[in-house]
Order: C-alpha cells, then sequence, then structure tokens
C-alpha cells in the first residue's frame, strides 16, 4: 500500500508538460468608427480566432507601444484608412481557455480598450494586410447589429451599448 506519495516517472512528466495550460494574457485596442447609421467592422480571417465572425478594426499592443498609436496602427493595417482617436470609450474583456493557432492549450484573457474614433482620411475600407486575421473590412448598418443579422464578436456589442451612454 502507497503512503500518500504515488511515484511519478520523469517521462511522464515529460509528457505531461506539453499538456501543461499556458497563460496568455493581451492588451488590444480597437476603434469604434461611425458613419450616419452604420459601423465599419472587419471580418476575422481563417488564421484568427472565431473566423467569420465581425469585430471591430483593431489589435494587439506591441510591448511598449501606446495603446492610442497601436489603434491607429492597427486599423490602417485592417482597413487602409486614417484615424484619429477621440476618446477611450469602454473596457471590455474576454476570458477562456483552448487550443491556441500554434497548438498549445491556453488559458487566455484578452483585454480591449475600446476607443471613439475619427476618420482623418477615405471612407471606403480595404484590407492592407497580407495573410492576416482579417480578410474584409465593411460598413454595416447599426441595426442589422443590433438585431443578430451581423455576426459579431461581443466588444462590437460592448462597444455601441458604451457609445449609446446610460440607459
Amino acid at each position: 500500500m502507497l503512503a500518500g506519495r504515488v511515484p511519478v516517472d520523469a517521462l511522464v512528466r515529460e509528457a505531461l508538460a506539453g499538456h501543461a495550460v499556458v497563460r496568455h494574457q493581451r492588451l488590444s485596442a480597437y476603434a469604434l468608427l461611425r458613419r450616419d447609421d452604420r459601423v465599419l467592422l472587419t471580418r476575422v480571417s481563417a488564421r484568427g480566432a472565431h473566423p467569420g465572425a465581425w469585430t471591430l478594426p483593431g489589435g494587439g499592443v506591441e510591448h511598449g507601444e501606446d495603446p492610442a498609436a497601436a489603434l491607429v496602427r492597427e486599423v490602417g493595417e485592417e482597413t487602409g484608412l486614417e484615424v484619429a482617436p477621440a476618446g477611450l470609450l469602454t473596457v471590455h474583456d474576454t476570458h477562456f481557455t483552448g487550443t491556441a493557432p500554434s497548438g498549445r492549450t491556453e488559458d487566455f484573457h484578452g483585454v480591449h480598450l475600446v476607443y471613439a474614433a475619427t476618420l482623418t482620411s477615405g471612407d471606403e475600407p480595404a484590407v492592407a494586410e497580407e495573410d492576416g486575421t482579417t480578410d474584409e473590412a465593411a460598413w454595416h448598418p447599426v441595426t442589422d447589429v443590433l438585431d443578430g443579422e451581423v455576426g459579431v464578436l461581443d466588444v462590437v456589442l460592448a462597444a455601441l451599448r458604451a457609445d449609446a451612454g446610460p440607459a
């Protein structure tokens, strides 16, 4: 009979190490851009999490990068448009455990800084980044988004609620 200790072979430990859940936190900056009764959205490509879903233009903040500068850079890459942040609108987050594109299991926590933004150049989006996580950018009627006719990620609804002000 064992006295409360189970011997663990080094090979078993090594094999299990490859299945360890890796904690990963990512800070991102997103833009809520509105034109009349429409909102600018980007579609997640097959390379990203939630392929086919629509989200706000934006993405990861690099280490040491100002979030507002990251917003301008990311919106340019994803839509070809130039924007100016007009102020922090809301902070949204998502947390889940799943398989990352690398194949490892991650406990992922995404923190999303959502800025109201204005266009400073152009108005028709065109994806500028090749082989990225965005495969389309387009203006969508806000009513279609709110009615569920456009499949969006939660951050879009959170941004629209925040932009509407207090209930």
